[in-house]
This record gives structure tokens, C-alpha cells and sequence, in this order.
């Protein structure tokens, strides 16, 4: 399909769908893991020992994450963002269809998790390398006014791709066990295929951001956008990163190892915890909107510090909520930390993000800030909250006492950042203090 010029509407949905469909794939990853991987791949371990191993394989594709966001993140400053979106597309929908292939450990004996593990990595590169290009995508299109709204387009897709992915989980749990187990789980990543087609569709339809093509015009490209960015705004870097822990600790403790919490160690049924998930992913899909349109009127901070915030009130509540076992006091836990906090905290981050960077290599930019940080921040949550619940008689108190801790390391880091809304994206128009370092003035 022939690209033509588009609204920056068309590019926020373009770069939402696309988003969508790559998150879809890794955090189907993340539910199986929860659910049937420690039963299939790790069936030769004992029972706790199986599920770390599981949750150790999801840990991988996080930390498979900065290599692609380096490759493409380079490529996508120097190419361009639309040709390393699609590359990337391609990527991570091949790994995942494969992973729907791939026998199992009474098959194959020891290759079945090594191949997972392979494969996982396969998905990290290709979601590496997709955050920073479909965030620019949007978030370059916009006009300066609208920008936190347009840009919290790209971030539909991590609340969207989870509600694809639990949706397509709680359906296939419906079968009987054995055929849940058989092959149930492994239609959620066949489906990979099609959403594969739709996606490369879309991402040819759109044209290159008019941010770069001004840096293209210009001859301004950086030769290595990497090296640039460290030498130029590394305390930028930083503290982005930090604020960034939050979201990723969040996000990854309650979509994948309170799911497992719920279901084996509170007895909570699987149906309910995912339906509950569908439903907190859904709702987080139009608070991550409206958060990012609230960050055009009062600013990226404030709305920012305000879902901060709250998480850190609601780790102990949330802690007691669910260990309960009520199912309905479960439910609103997973629906309140899924829907209202990580919408609202998410929601002002792509345009607070991209706002920090000179757009010579702001895809790197965000590539580096989002892949790194989610290591520590996303990948290995499951297997720190497994630890701490260890540590405390089978209780979830150490793990909220981590997650107060981790939102007031974020609010401190956010503390130092400049509030960004109004900034202009042009490297040319971005203002500089006098002392030759690349560090954005304090609006």
C-alpha cells in the first residue's frame, strides 16, 4: 500500500494499533508464562522451582529489550522511523507464532526450554526496537498543543495488548485442561500470524515523521545518536529512566505475578482474575487517553506525580485486598492497579519522554531510557515480588514496601526532570543554557 499523507489522528490510531499488536505478542508471553509454561516447558522442576524458571524466561525478553532498542533506535535516527517499525513488526510476530509451534519438554527434553528461551529473545529485539518508533510516530505528527494527547496513542497499545492477550487467555481457558493445555494456549500465539498482516498494513500506509524530514533536509543526521546522547544529556537519561520504574513495576506486577498469586497461592479462579485483568486493561486504555490529554492542559508533572502518587497509597490496600481471596475485593485490586493508576501514570509519559531529546536522536532516546530501565523496572519484577513473598511466609507486605519504595524513587526523579509541555521538537528551536552542555532550559 502506496503511503500518503495523514492527519496526525490517522498517525496517532496507525501508531496505537501497531503498538497494540506488538505488546499483544510479548505480553501473551507474560500470561503463559503465569499460567501453563512452568506445566510444559519446566515440567522436569519442582513445582516453585518451575515457575522462577518461567518467570526467569519472561525476565529474558527484557533484557533481550536494549538491543533492539539500540539497533533500531540507531537505524530509526538515521533512517528513519516508519522502515524500523515495520522491521520490527515482522520480528516479534515471527517469534511469537513460533513460540505457538514449539514442542514440549516431554518431546523434545531439554531443547523445548532452551528454544523458548531463544525465541524470547527474539521477541525482546523486536519490542526493543518498537517503543521509541511507534512513540515518535505520534508523537512527531502532532501539533505542540495536542502533543500529550496524540502521543498517549502509542501507549494505548500496552494496556490494549494485554486486554488482546488476557482476552485471548480467558477464551482458551474455557476448554478442558487437557485441551487448554494441548493446544488451547498455543492458538493465542497462532493468532500472532493474522495480527502480523493487519499491522504491516497499517505501518505502510504512513509516511516519515515531519520532525525527521526536517532533520533529513537539514543534513543533521547524528552519526552515532547513542554516543551523541550520552555525552550531550545523560542527566536526562537518568532521571527519565527512573520515573520510568513505576510504570514498568506496575504494570508488570500486577498483569503477571499477582495473576500467578491470585490464581495458585489465593486460589482466586483463573477466569475471574483474567476477566478482571480485560476489564482494568480496558479502562486503562482510555485513562492512558485522557491522562495524556490532561498533561496538554496542566502539564506532563503534575499528572504524572498524581497516578505516582497514588500508587504509592495503594500498595498496602492493595496487598490486603488480595489477600482476602474475595473475589470481588481481587477484582477491583487488579481492575484499580491495571486501570486507574497505570493509565494515569502512563498516559503524559510519551510526550514528557520525547519532549526531553533533541530529535537527532530521539529515537535512541527513548529506545535506551524505556529498554533499559524496564530490566530492573518490568522484567524482573515477577521474579523480586516471587522473592520477597518467599521471604514472608507466603504474604504480599515486603512487596508492597518495595512498590512504596520504587513510586518514591520515581517521584524523586520526576522532581528533577523540567516540565516539557510547550517545547518545541525542532533540534534547531530547542533552547540550550549558555554553558555548552545540551540541557534543556526549565520551561
Amino acid at each position: 500500500m502506496a503511503p500518503t499523507a495523514a492527519s496526525p489522528r490517522k498517525v496517532a490510531v496507525a501508531s496505537a494499533v501497531g503498538a497494540t499488536i506488538e505488546w499483544y505478542d510479548f505480553f501473551l508471553y507474560g500470561t503463559a508464562a503465569g499460567l501453563v509454561f512452568d506445566k510444559l516447558f519446566f515440567n522436569g522442576l519442582s513445582g516453585p522451582t518451575a515457575q522462577f524458571a518461567a518467570f526467569g524466561t519472561f525476565a529474558v525478553g527484557f533484557l533481550a529489550r536494549p538491543l533492539g532498542g539500540v539497533i533500531f533506535g540507531h537505524f530509526g535516527d538515521r533512517i528513519g522511523r516508519k522502515t524500523m517499525l515495520i522491521w520490527t513488526l515482522v520480528i516479534m510476530g515471527v517469534g511469537t507464532a513460533a513460540i505457538g509451534l514449539l514442542p514440549t519438554y516431554d518431546s523434545i527434553g531439554v531443547w523445548a526450554p532452551i528454544l523458548l528461551v531463544v525465541l524470547r529473545v527474539l521477541q525482546g529485539i523486536g519490542v526493543g526496537g518498537e517503543y521509541g518508533g511507534a512513540v515518535l510516530l505520534a508523537v512527531e505528527f502532532a501539533p505542540p498543543e495536542k502533543r500529550g494527547f496524540f502521543g498517549s496513542f502509542a501507549h494505548i497499545g500496552v494496556p490494549g495488548g494485554l486486554f488482546l492477550a488476557s482476552g485471548a487467555f480467558a477464551i482458551a481457558s474455557q476448554l478442558p485442561d487437557e485441551a487448554f493445555l494441548s493446544w488451547g494456549w498455543r492458538a493465542c500465539f497462532l493468532l500472532s500470524i493474522l495480527l502480523l498482516g493487519i499491522g504491516t498494513w497499517i505501518r505502510m500506509s504512513v509516511i516519515e515523521t515531519p520532525a525527521f524530514q526536517k532533520v533529513q533536509e537539514e543534513k543533521e543526521l547524528s552519526a552515532m545518536p547513542v554516543t551523541e546522547l550520552v555525552r550531550r544529556q545523560p542527566r536526562h537519561l537518568l532521571l527519565g529512566m527512573g520515573t520510568r520504574f513505576i510504570e514498568g513495576f506496575t504494570f508488570n506486577l500486577f498483569s503477571v505475578y499477582l495473576l500467578a498469586y491470585a490464581v495458585k497461592e489465593v486460589g482466586v479462579p483463573k477466569s475471574t482474575v483474567l476477566n478482571a485483568i480485560m476489564v482494568g486493561a480496558l479502562l486503562g486504555v482510555a485513562l492512558t487517553v485522557f491522562s495524556g490529554h490532561l498533561s496538554d492542559r496542566f502539564g506532563r508533572k503534575r499528572v504524572y506525580n498524581t497516578g505516582t502518587v497514588a500508587a504509592l497509597l495503594f500498595a498496602f490496600p492493595a496487598a490486603w485486598l488480595l489477600q482476602t481471596g474475595n473475589t470481588v475485593a481481587v477484582a477491583a485490586t487488579f481492575i484499580g492497579g491495571l486501570g486507574v493508576l497505570y493509565g494515569v501514570i502512563y498516559g503524559p509519559l510519551a510526550a514528557f519522554w520525547s519532549e526531553l531529546f533533541d530529535t537527532r536522536y530521539r529515537y535512541s532516546a527513548l529506545s535506551t531510557l524505556y529498554q533499559i530501565s524496564g530490566i530492573v523496572a518490568s522484567g524482573f519484577t515477577p521474579l523480586i515480588a516471587a522473592w520477597l513473598v518467599s521471604l514472608s511466609d507466603g504474604t504480599l507486605w515486603l512487596v508492597a514496601t518495595y512498590n512504596a519504595a520504587i513510586a518514591l524513587f520515581s517521584l524523586a526523579c520526576a522532581h528533577f526532570l523540567p516540565e516539557t509541555r510547550g517545547r518545541d521538537l525542532h533540534v534547531d528551536l530547542a533552547p540550550r543554557v549558555p554553558t555548552g552542555h545540551d540541557e534543556l532550559v526549565d520551561a
